[in-house]
């Protein structure tokens, strides 16, 4: 019997894919049109699109699994019309987002930019100057309480944080919950954004809820970029509504300048806290389960298009 061929759209490690595919498949990295042709499986990397023109380029398709949960770049109804499953892999890359809300946060908390600044530019006499904050006794305001909130709070905790939570389709627990975005707002030192991306939460955190904010906060994005509008943002910060803004995510990516990216009490990085090494091993095993399980007949752990019918093996 022929080898079955999964395929890789963007660098996959194929070391951490190839024993959970096993024997029977043969895992490609760099596909040709021949392979498309014949593959029953594709691992693809969150910048990849995932469009007709490919589906029609790949028709013995069986499973797409998505590294990370966002699908906005994938064409889920017509995988679904097709009978794809699109597997997604939710919780390989929680901790490390987690962690890096956690980073950001202390950096700008920290004062660790204009600290550095003074000590490598001589002005040792002037570091009173610069006022230094605390995560210990200050509340953490996490807006989206999924895998990733929930670890930022386990995270919080642990520096003596006081938790709030806003999540309307996955309520927090009630000694937690915060109901109402703006007073979960009024309430934080720190903001952490980690609700979906749709028409009903972009620009989430505009002119409007900054107004609310408890004046000095700290805003962290590492969930979508469309969540924030910048131009409110950078109005807070120069106001000091905000005294400091994180974000790891930018809408469109790669990001386009703003002016909001030169100000110094911003931090920024390109994408990249939820891609640890840890955290994109786990990625790849996860999404190569994923596609082992379809392949076998098994449901997967987690679809983003779950109503669709599976597309059964070709002889």
């Amino acid at each position: 019997m022929s080898q079955r061929i999964v395929v890789a759209l963007g660098p996959v490690d194929s070391d951490a894919v190839g024993d959970i595919l096993g024997d029977e498949v043969s895992f490609v990295t760099d596909p040709t049109p021949d392979d498309l042709a014949v593959a029953e499986g594709a691992i693809v990397r969150a910048d990849r699109h995932v469009d007709e023109d490919f589906l029609d380029r790949a028709p013995r398709l069986r499973v797409i699994a998505r590294t990370g949960v966002g699908v906005d770049l994938v064409d889920l109804a017509a995988a679904s019309a097709r009978g794809i499953p699109v597997v997604v892999t939710p919780g390989s890359g929680s901790r490390a987002v987690a962690e890096g809300v956690l980073a950001m946060t202390l950096h700008l908390a920290k004062r660790l930019r204009p600290l550095t600044d003074l000590v490598r530019e001589g002005r040792w006499n002037e570091r009173s100057s610069v006022p230094v904050g605390d995560l210990d006794g200050a509340t953490m305001g996490i807006v989206g309480y999924g895998r990733i909130g929930r670890r930022v709070g386990e995270l919080a905790a642990a520096f003596g944080m006081r938790t709030l939570a806003y999540d309307p389709v996955n309520p927090p627990p009630a000694d937690i919950a915060c109901p109402d975005l703006g007073a979960l707002a009024g309430a934080s030192d720190v903001l952490t954004l980690h609700v979906p991306l749709n028409e009903d939460t972009r620009h989430l955190v505009n002119e409007e809820l900054l107004s609310l904010v408890k004046p000095g906060a700290v805003l962290v994005n590492c969930g979508r970029g469309g969540l924030l509008d910048l131009d409110s943002a950078l109005a807070a910060l120069e106001v000091g509504r905000l005294s400091g803004v994180g974000l790891d995510v930018f809408d469109p990516e790669p990001a386009r300048q703003h002016p909001l990216f030169d100000h110094p009490d911003v931090v920024l990085t390109p994408h990249l806290m939820g891609m640890t090494r840890r955290a994109m091993a786990l990625t790849f095993a996860d999404a190569a389960h994923g596609v082992a399980d379809v392949l076998a007949g098994r449901p997967p752990a987690a679809v983003a298009n779950p109503a669709q019918n599976h597309r059964k093996a070709t002889s």
